[in-house]
């Protein structure tokens, strides 16, 4: 087995796509005899400030010798990667054998979840005499070690089923028929999830970038995401691939506390809501989660959609778990479950007979009620309607990262209200 890692091959204003470059790769070590035998999709810490919009890296498992998959890989790049944008540093590591050694798996679990640098990745790569080269500043060799190792690094597998358009139809508009799209959707899911968004209206798996991609179907069987794409109207494609994938599996996600919490990582975090949500200008829904030893601010921003109604429903004393990447000291909302609500409030006590709210009869000393003279020490309990249920609540699909997992595939330690 060889294993040919490819990342940063894309740019964020000209378009490309790594899958499409992995895709082409595979086609060539087909034509040069050789077998694939997988093609993994990983998605990297999407706090990377370098990313374009998923960073994602991809690696071509095959059987093709590693000296010809290295030819391969490098006239690919060469060919086919926008090496003319300062930002784009594509990186190549090929590495034989059929299974990567533990520090290379372990580079990348924690490629999913920190920052890595070139220097740890070359040392790695020097170190288990892996063959490499990069374009630029090499960035993209971190990335490309880190779709080596993936495979071995990753217990809980999906899928993706990625469409290309012919090149003549790039920079133009997408020919797909919205409602076969629909249909399709509803017909896969929920083995393919995250194709549309209803409450929405929008063809979550069609991107806007000027790519190769037509549209993505992601999901837990690689047959059903096949299949869902086969079922949509749209134009001529000139290929397809299958990738499997760490997409919709919190694998970004790490336990952690308010107090130890670092921008640039994402967590789970326990706490008590502890001020009131607001509204801000644009939109975006804030407020303050504590534990005891800190307090972190946590945002739903306006592109979450109808999931700010959500947050705004919560109390201060509500308990709950949130999720998601914390950047310049706040918290962005990925999704949250409900461990317990207030469903009581304390208010001013009505007279017992007359049914009027009672007055304050001074600093210290109760209430009473002027017309009946009756008294009570002080404001009692009164039930609280919520809007919340206990259990999770997630962004909408139009929101949703690549690697975040949504509430349908389950495994969730409470009762869920998946969006869709």
């Amino acid at each position: 087995m060889t294993l040919i890692g490819l990342d940063d091959t894309d740019s964020r204003e000209q378009g490309m796509c790594t899958t499409y470059l992995a895709a082409r790769v595979a086609e060539e070590v087909r034509a040069a005899g050789g077998a694939v035998e997988r093609l993994v999709l990983v998605r990297l810490n999407p706090a990377i400030e370098h990313k374009t919009r998923g960073n994602a890296a991809l690696c071509v498992h095959t059987d093709l010798a590693a000296e010809k998959s290295l030819t391969i890989a490098r006239e690919a790049v060469e060919a086919l990667a926008a090496t003319d944008d300062p930002r784009t540093n594509p990186g190549i590591v090929v590495a034989p054998g059929d299974d990567a050694p533990e520090p290379v798996v372990e580079f990348s679990r924690r490629a999913v979840r920190e920052f890595l640098t070139l220097a740890e990745a070359e040392s790695h790569v020097e170190s288990v005499g892996y063959r490499h080269t990069g374009w630029g500043n090499s960035r993209g060799v971190i990335g490309a070690l880190a779709a080596v190792g993936a495979w071995q690094a990753f217990d809980d597998p999906t899928y993706e089923y990625i469409s290309y358009r012919e090149s003549h139809r790039r920079g133009t508009p997408r020919d797909i028929d919205a409602d076969s799209l629909f249909a399709a959707a509803d017909w896969g899911y929920p083995s393919a999830w995250d194709t549309v968004d209803r409450g929405e209206g929008a063809m979550v798996c069609v991107p806007h970038a000027p790519g190769p991609i037509l549209h993505g179907i992601r999901g837990d069987d690689p047959e059903t995401v096949r299949a869902v794409a086969e079922r949509i109207e749209n134009e001529p494609v000139e290929r397809g691939g299958l990738f499997v994938t760490n997409q919709g599996t919190d694998a970004h996600l790490r336990d952690g506390t308010i107090e130890t919490s670092e921008d640039g990582r994402a967590y789970r975090l326990d706490g008590r809501v502890s001020n009131a949500p607001t509204t801000r200008r644009g939109g975006h829904v804030f407020f303050e989660l504590g534990d005891g030893d800190g307090a972190l601010a946590c945002a739903a921003f306006e592109p979450t959609k109808r999931f700010r109604e959500r947050v705004r429903a919560l109390r201060v004393g509500d308990d709950l778990t949130v999720c998601g990447e914390v950047s310049e000291g706040t918290l962005k909302l990925e999704k949250f479950a409900v461990r317990d609500l207030v469903d009581t409030e304390r208010t001013v006590p009505p007279c017992p007979d007359c049914g009027r709210s009672m007055e304050s009869a001074g600093r210290g000393q109760g209430y009473r009620c002027r017309d009946c003279d009756t008294s009570a020490p002080g404001k009692v309990a009164r039930p609280v309607e919520r809007d919340l249920e206990t259990g999770w609540y997630e962004v909408p699909p139009c929101a949703r990262r690549h690697i975040a997992k949504p509430l349908v595939r389950g495994g969730f330690d409470a009762p869920t209200h998946p969006e869709r």
